[in-house]
């Protein structure tokens, strides 16, 4: 058994051949979809955040009004940028989301990848210390954004309050239980991938990655997988972790299907460089009848080691598109593949 999600990359363009033709339109389809999905039996709305695009990119305004308009699917990110974000602040902000979902935000983060422009979170008020990487800030940033979660007190609180204090340390207010155990590290390497098992996060692996062995993709992110999970074991954390891989997966079943992905041209891996000396691959999408689908897809062992799913969608087609794309992989694809 698998949960099935979808991750939306939020793209919008006034262009007249786009369903997403403003901001406005993204963030109210992002919504109607994620209603949609639930309504179908998916398990997981997420999201993908990037500054300076027409994307979407502040996270919590849209994860407060899908858990509002949803009862039980799963909602989230994948992933946000920690080298842009004040620590404490999100945490108030993942919280309240979290609470008003009622304890249903999974939320993915990492160290970010190349942006729109150069060093943005330089114009967020964020560098790194003397000595730090923006990667080290990254990091820095994450682990006192999971120490906050915890709940704990650590401010000193005023002797002459407006209002009355508990005894004590401060914490940070809404505090939601259990959310540190839903944050997720979107890692791009095995090294940074056993580095969030220890602590304590659970892992989401993209439709890229560091091509460390030069071996087909889905083989390089099984070994991530299992890197991860053994230093997970090794760290001794008593909860069982979670992961998740990302596809792009299509099954044909009508004419439209066929007419826009029919002739994917994407049936191999693909290696490239998102930094200098960086050297990625990125993985395969997947498009075909059901039948030949199933086959492909038995074959990728990165999907057989995750316990969930998530559906790239071309959200720019429209929200009655793109839930015909989730409906299709539950109804025709996940039972054959025991997903369901």
């Amino acid at each position: 058994m698998k949960k099935i999600g979808f991750l939306s990359f939020g793209h919008w363009t006034p262009s007249p051949q786009s369903g997403t033709r403003s901001a406005a339109d993204v963030l109210l389809q992002s919504i109607d979809l994620a209603v949609a999905a639930e309504e179908l039996g998916a398990d997981g709305a997420y999201f993908r955040v990037h500054h300076f695009a027409r994307q979407l990119s502040s996270p919590f305004p849209l994860l407060a009004a899908v858990g509002a308009r949803t009862k039980r699917i799963e909602i989230g990110t994948g992933v946000i940028d920690m080298r842009y974000e004040n620590p404490l602040y999100m945490a108030e902000d993942a919280s309240s989301a979290d609470l008003i979902s009622g304890g249903r935000l999974q939320l993915g983060i990492s160290r970010g990848s190349p942006e729109q422009v150069i060093d943005g979170w330089r114009y967020f008020g964020y560098q790194p210390a003397e000595g730090e990487t923006e990667a080290d800030m990254a990091r820095r940033h994450t682990t006192a954004f999971l120490e906050v979660l915890k709940g704990e007190g650590f401010a000193e609180p005023n002797p002459q309050p407006m209002f009355p204090n508990p005894p004590g340390l401060l914490r940070l207010e809404p505090h939601s239980e259990g959310l540190r155990e839903r944050i997720w590290w979107g890692a791009g390497s095995n090294s940074t991938a056993a580095w969030a098992a220890k602590l304590g996060m659970n892992l989401q692996c993209s439709t890229l990655k560091d091509d460390e062995t030069g071996e087909p993709f889905h083989v390089q992110q099984a070994r991530q997988i299992r890197a991860y999970r053994a230093a997970w074991k090794e760290s001794g954390h008593t909860r069982a972790p979670r992961v998740s891989v990302s596809r792009s997966i299509f099954a044909l079943v009508n004419d439209l299907d066929r007419a826009y992905f029919g002739r994917s041209g994407q049936e191999g891996d693909k290696i490239g460089f998102l930094e200098e000396n960086n050297r990625s691959i990125f993985g395969r999408s997947y498009a075909a009848e059901p039948e030949k689908l199933i086959a492909q897809l038995k074959e990728d062992q990165a999907i057989a080691e995750a316990d969930t799913l998530l559906l790239t969608v071309p959200n720019q087609l429209g929200v009655d598109y793109n839930a015909h794309v989730i409906e299709s992989i539950l109804t025709h694809v996940a039972p054959a593949l025991g997903w369901r």
